[in-house]
């Protein structure tokens, strides 16, 4: 027994030393990456843009970020925010000659491709040149690289110019074969956020909806891409409609690229245009070490007693704090809240980039936009959806700026609650019994159907958060309640559709949303600051990581199908409290 108690003793020892060691190493790690060690960059240099990750809001707070530690990114990502400040600092640096896009598969919605294409258009000003190549142009990226001096494709490449498809997965046979019901409580014609888990093709509805903001948005596509390459939009439409682009040469043809080119040539290309020796490496900085040159220590200008605060507002909406990816009513009303009661803060712009969530938490984060209104402005802008719950948070502002291929509007609200009586009863053999207090004293009890009565008593509250929802918008929108109600419905409308519906004030980006912000507040000179604090990386450690690891693991394993994972995951949120968000994971193709 003695030596077993060494044993016990010796093993929790070495654990203890193990832990410690590896906090060490953790530490070292996080202290070498979070130097921030500013970056030179050399006369005749040229900025290289990729852009193969999810672009988020905001740059993360992850100095393991490159290292691939601990299931964290091995890629640095850069957020919208310092891709936006550096290509407005490159614009202005005298050592960058020019910017490069090179292959990039742009895993994000359309708004925020525009708002760095507007980027690059307003570099070019400048007079230096913008060139792109690749060896796969993807619709989004050749929109993004439309807007080049010079367009190059790799000749053997591929070029896929063939329009729009937006397709839905439908759950309801896989449904019907566990038996189980889905029983729906909504509001609005075109809330089809229902449809998967009750239908087994798009409503009729549904299918108009679509039909309408995918021809928006393609319509907008086709016309800023003849615009840029000086051709007619609907030659353009008929080279897509009938796979015209078939081969490399096909592009070059139809004057959608510039020239095939393979890389070396392209090297030598930029090496001219930057004034370097084909015998030389050419001078190049990527746009993410870029945010640590020297240029940039001198750009937090403005003062410190006129500020504008930026708050973030991205990902789903749910109670609670939430996190850098999802949008927690708790944490989000703490810095509006905060942002009000500072009187430095001379101004507000809410940056939304949600489809949506808890109905809930929508209307308490509303409530706190609607208190900031009172006594100072707050403008919002939209990214790349501000849809349902989220623009339910946004309607109480002084005004609301979008992109043209923001996805907005889904004025609406809807519950669903299963009923697994015949999956618990005839497919695992499980019955349930119980006594109550009183006949509702179980509702919401899934292992049986709802009573008629129980079934309207829902609807009405459905019906009352649609009613407060639509009244939020009329008040903060200045329409009626029923004109709301005409267009509400759960409709989902494109930017460019809200403006003319009054949904929306402007067209513009968050340069525009601060611009207005300073305006209306009658300030020149201040000095910009972000909201809520982003997570630190030892918040991730001491938090969630197994949760984060775990989910890298699962992505990582899936792929593509990550997607599908996360809807039948996010089941479990839809069917505990009614929700105001987007009525399925838009994917535009």
């Amino acid at each position: 027994m003695k030596q077993f108690f060494k044993f016990v003793l010796a093993t929790i020892v070495g654990l203890v030393i193990t832990t410690v060691l590896l906090l060490f190493v953790i530490i070292g790690f996080v202290s070498s990456a979070s130097s921030d060690k500013e970056v030179s960059v050399e006369p005749n240099s040229i900025l290289t843009i990729s852009l193969d990750h999810p672009i988020a809001e905001r740059t993360p707070n992850n100095p393991l970020a490159g290292l691939g530690f601990l299931g964290f990114d091995s890629d640095k990502a850069i957020g919208l925010n310092d891709i936006l400040a550096n290509i407005k600092k490159a614009k202005t640096d005298d050592n960058i000659k020019g910017i490069f896009l090179t292959e990039s598969y742009m895993l994000n919605g359309q708004a925020t491709t525009e708002e760095i294409r507007k980027a690059l258009i307003d570099f070019k000003k400048s007079g230096k040149f913008v060139v792109a190549y690749a060896e796969i142009y993807t619709q989004s990226f050749y929109y993004l690289a439309s807007v080049a001096d010079k367009v190059y494709l790799n000749p053997k490449g591929i070029f896929d110019f063939s329009g729009f498809s937006s397709q839905i997965t439908f759950f309801k046979g896989t449904l019907d074969k566990l038996g189980i019901e889905a029983q729906v409580i909504k509001v609005g014609t075109y809330k089809s956020a229902v449809e998967p888990f009750v239908l087994n093709k798009m409503s009729d509805a549904n299918r108009e909806q679509v039909n309408a903001y995918l021809g928006s948005l393609y319509d907008y596509f086709l016309n800023n891409i003849a615009s840029s390459r000086h051709l007619n939009a609907d030659t353009l439409r008929n080279v897509a409609n009938n796979m015209r682009i078939q081969f490399a040469e096909d592009a070059l043809k139809y004057k959608l690229v510039d020239g095939l080119k393979y890389k070396d040539e392209i090297l030598d290309d930029l090496k001219d245009r930057s004034g370097i020796s084909h015998k030389k490496d050419l001078n190049s900085v990527n746009i993410g070490d870029y945010t640590n040159s020297k240029s940039d220590k001198d750009s937090d200008s403005g003062s410190s007693d006129r500020k504008i605060a930026i708050i973030y507002a991205s990902g789903e909406i749910s109670g609670g704090d939430g996190d850098d990816n999802t949008i927690g009513s708790d944490k989000i009303s703490a810095a509006l809240r905060k942002v009000r009661l500072d009187n430095k803060v001379k101004a507000v712009v809410l940056r939304v980039n949600s489809p949506g969530g808890s109905s809930l938490a929508s209307a308490v984060i509303w409530r706190e936009v609607q208190l900031i209104h009172k006594v100072k402005p707050i403008i919002v802008s939209m990214g790349d959806y501000a849809a349902s719950g989220g623009y339910y948070i946004s309607c109480a502002a002084d005004s609301i700026i979008a992109e043209p291929n923001t996805i907005t509007g889904s004025i609406g609200i809807f519950s669903i609650l299963p009923n697994m009586q015949k999956f618990f009863n005839d497919k695992v053999g499980v019955t349930f019994d119980g006594v109550k207090t009183g006949k509702f004293a179980d509702l919401g009890d899934i292992s049986r159907p709802l009573t008629p009565e129980e079934h309207m008593i829902l609807q009405t509250q459905v019906n009352r958060g649609y009613d407060e929802f639509t009244k939020a918008v009329a008040d903060g929108r200045h329409k009626t309640q029923a004109y709301i109600n005409s267009i509400g419905q759960g409709r989902v409308w494109t930017g460019s559709q809200a403006l003319k519906l009054g949904l929306v004030d402007r067209l513009g980006n968050i340069n525009d949303a601060v611009a207005s912000a300073a305006k209306k507040a009658n300030v020149k000179d201040y000095k910009l600051v972000t909201y809520p604090e982003q997570k630190s990386i030892f918040n991730k450690f001491s938090g969630n990581i197994s949760s984060h690891i775990k989910a890298k693991v699962i992505e990582s394993e899936l792929g593509e199908n990550y997607t599908f994972y996360q809807q039948v995951k996010s089941l479990q949120h839809l069917m505990r409290i009614p929700q105001a968000r987007l009525p399925y994971d838009i994917v535009i193709k």
